[in-house]
Parts: structure tokens; C-alpha cells; sequence
């Protein structure tokens, strides 16, 4: 991948002229990329736009031309990060909104519940949480934003789940979006910390908590 964004870069320079969308998309993605590198393996502070322009191949002006600044770039690796992330939770919960949806409220958390252990033990995503948790005071929007982007929309999004398992009978949940926090918080409360300390993992164990964080949950929503 790193070689063919060389390559654009290179004909691109060849050429002399402005690069077409799909050279300059390309130049954005490899861009990110080398950026969300930089970031993980030597923090915010450590990292300079002079490092990311000189990795990514392409000049500051470049750098300077898409992004204000280094919190302006973090920031969108940030975006991404979280894009991604919840991108299987965004497909769950428009699949449930799907009138005679097939898969019932048990299955759907447990996917979700494995897709979310598993990115949160991420070492990039461990990687995110201490470099937000050492930049919250210097730069508090950096943490607000990924408590809204983030975490508030991955409960907004179960909640919605919750809400229409609920509106089909399945369960009772009085309140869906505190549900859905104390979901959240169950199924990753134990992966987040360790993963912030940087603790390995036993999969044999995180699985077993999870299951029992999903059926804990299951218990307390399920119709009597």
C-alpha cells in the first residue's frame, strides 16, 4: 500500500500539474494513514508535521494545505478511527429498524459486543486512549469530541436497538439510552482499562467476560 501511494505521489510530481480527485484522494488516505503511525507509536508530542510530511512523501505546504495544523490532523485520524469503530454498529441498528428483522436482540448484542471487545483491545486503540488521556487538559475539545463522536453515538446507536426490540415485544427497557450506556460500560469497562495500561490479554478470559456482561445485561431487559 505504501508503495502505491508512492507511486501516485511520483507521477503526480512527473506530471507538474494538479493532481487529478483520485491522486488526491489517494495522497489523503496514505497521508492519514502515516499520521495515525506516527501518533500511535510516539504520542501527539512527539510527533511533528515535518515527521509525517517527510513519511508520507510529500511536502509541509502539502501537509499544511489539508490540515491547520497537528490537532487539526489528529483530529481527523481521530474521525476515522471512530468511523470506523462503529461501523458495524450503524449496520446493526439499520438492520433492526428492517420491519421482521430476523435476528434476535440476544444475537445482535453478542455480535456487536465481540466487534467492540475486539477493536477496544486493539493496541492502536490503547495507543488513542493514553494519548487522549494525557492531552484532556492541554486540549479538552480532543476528549469531548471523542466522548460525542464516539461514545455518545455508540449509545445512541444501541439504544436504538433497544428501542425497537422493545416496540416489537422482545424486551422492557424503560429507559433505552441509560440501557444502552450501562451496556457499553459492562461489555468494555474491563477491555478499556487494561487496554489504557497497556495490561495483555488472556482471550480465553476476555471472552468469557464479555459473554457474561451480555447475558448480565440480557437478564436485566428480558420480559419476565
Amino acid at each position: 500500500m505504501a508503495r502505491t501511494g508512492v507511486k501516485v505521489l511520483e507521477r503526480t510530481n512527473r506530471r507538474g500539474g494538479r493532481p487529478t480527485r483520485e491522486e488526491a484522494e489517494a495522497r489523503d488516505v496514505r497521508l492519514l494513514d502515516v499520521a495515525t503511525r506516527l501518533f500511535m507509536e510516539r504520542g501527539f508530542d512527539g510527533t511533528s508535521i515535518d515527521a509525517v510530511a517527510e513519511a508520507a512523501g510529500v511536502s509541509k505546504p502539502t501537509v499544511y494545505a489539508r490540515y491547520q495544523d497537528k490537532r487539526d490532523l489528529f483530529v481527523a485520524m481521530l474521525r476515522g478511527r471512530i468511523r470506523k469503530s462503529l461501523a458495524p454498529l450503524s449496520a446493526a441498528a439499520e438492520a433492526q429498524a428492517i420491519e421482521g428483522c430476523s435476528k434476535s436482540i440476544k444475537t445482535t448484542l453478542h455480535e456487536l459486543s465481540r466487534h467492540l471487545v475486539a477493536y477496544t483491545l486493539a493496541p492502536e486503540a490503547g495507543a488513542l486512549q493514553r494519548i487522549l488521556s494525557a492531552q484532556a487538559v492541554q486540549f479538552p475539545q480532543l476528549a469531548k469530541l471523542a466522548n460525542e463522536e464516539g461514545w455518545l453515538r455508540a449509545v445512541r446507536g444501541i439504544s436504538s436497538i433497544l428501542r425497537q426490540s422493545a416496540a416489537r415485544g422482545q424486551i422492557k427497557v424503560d429507559d433505552p439510552e441509560l440501557a444502552a450506556d450501562m451496556f457499553l460500560n459492562l461489555v468494555l469497562g474491563h477491555s478499556k482499562r487494561l487496554a489504557l495500561y497497556g495490561i495483555a490479554t488472556d482471550p480465553e478470559t476476555e471472552e468469557q467476560h464479555r459473554k457474561a456482561a451480555v447475558d448480565f445485561f440480557l437478564n436485566g431487559i428480558r420480559i419476565k
